[in-house]
């Protein structure tokens, strides 16, 4: 992965990924800051410099390790060791949270994380489930840290419950030969091709996902499909109906007899229509005001009307086609 410079935190180069992520790009200008949170020149610069501060890596220590509750596939979400991304989809709801600090923040505290996960996890008076890949994508972070294998074998060890994060990449080989226990559930992030070309940018192609999502399968791991965000371009009932078709002959039995599914419809807001107009003017408009409606503060979805009928094709299509695997919730 590719990157033109690196900010840096003093005290992470203390830490053993410090040092060695140090001895990784000794070629890149290192420039010292006081916090990984507050880079003004980063978040003064303006709309159209979105893409290249996506070049810059940034290295700290994790302060914050506030959980926060979650009824879907897992009980928590947990900040864990990296945020942002060097991919670019359009509609990334970090990019809303963090406006034009979404680039890729790696912290190197990661025993730290984990010692604080398997503690909350010991104490629990029932196995939990911690998402750790909710303000990152922990598999394309791994090509760098190689932080994924540390972590599973040590949960697997360690750990009561599980461990889940999604992912739209397919570098899965370091993970299949793991001593995982089945205690981390994989799950892979799908869309149809002509959106991952358009929108998910940066991202790996559909046909190399599903082939991930066989081999993790393969190798043991409980592993689901994530449909999301379902966007609602004008062809979206052939581009969803198409992705179907292709997920019903390519993914494995193993997949398809024990794997579930989670579908999420996109949700825009005001923060990421500025950034994606100034900084990809010829992209796709993801904001629709005839098919869209306000909700919470500067956030937009699909009308209520809109949404029940994609609902409605999703699950057909599911129910026919995918029928032994079960649709978690829509959201």
């Amino acid at each position: 992965m590719n990157f033109d410079a690196v900010y840096y935190e003093p005290g992470a180069l203390g830490y053993q990924l410090g040092m060695l992520l140090q001895s990784k790009y000794a070629d890149l200008p290192w420039i010292e800051i006081e916090n990984h949170n507050r880079i003004p020149e980063m978040t003064a610069a303006p709309n159209q410099d979105f893409p290249r501060l996506k070049n810059h890596l940034i290295i700290g220590i994790r302060k914050t390790h506030r959980y926060v509750p979650n009824h879907k596939v897992s009980d928590w979400l947990v900040p864990y060791t990296s945020s942002g991304c060097k991919a670019m989809c359009l509609y990334c709801y970090l990019v809303c949270n963090y406006n034009k600090c979404a680039y890729l923040r790696l912290f190197v505290n990661r025993e730290q994380m984990l010692d604080k996960l398997l503690k909350k996890d010991a104490q629990a008076q029932a196995p939990q489930t911690f998402e750790i890949g909710s303000n990152s994508d922990l598999l394309l972070e791994n090509t760098i840290t190689n932080n994924l294998p540390y972590t599973i074998e040590r949960f697997s060890r360690e750990g009561r419950g599980n461990l889940t994060f999604p992912t739209k990449f397919d570098m899965v080989d370091p993970l299949l030969d793991l001593d995982h226990k089945g205690k981390t559930i994989f799950r892979m992030s799908v869309n149809p091709q002509e959106i991952i070309q358009r929108i998910e940018l940066g991202t790996s192609p559909l046909h190399a996902r599903i082939r991930a999502l066989n081999s993790m399968a393969e190798a043991g791991y409980p592993v689901g499909l994530l449909i999301a965000p379902v966007i609602l371009l004008p062809d979206w009932k052939r581009m969803y109906g198409e992705l179907i078709d292709q997920l019903a002959d390519e993914l494995s039995v193993k997949v398809k007899q024990n794997g579930f599914i989670e579908i999420i419809l996109m949700t825009y807001s005001f923060v990421q229509n500025a950034i994606n107009t100034d900084a990809f003017p010829n992209a796709t408009q993801l904001l629709n005001r005839e098919t869209m409606t306000g909700r919470g503060r500067g956030k937009y979805c699909y009308r209520n009307d809109i949404r029940a009928e994609a609902e409605s094709f999703l699950q057909e299509r599911l129910s026919r086609q995918l029928k032994n695997m079960q649709i978690l919730y829509i959201s």
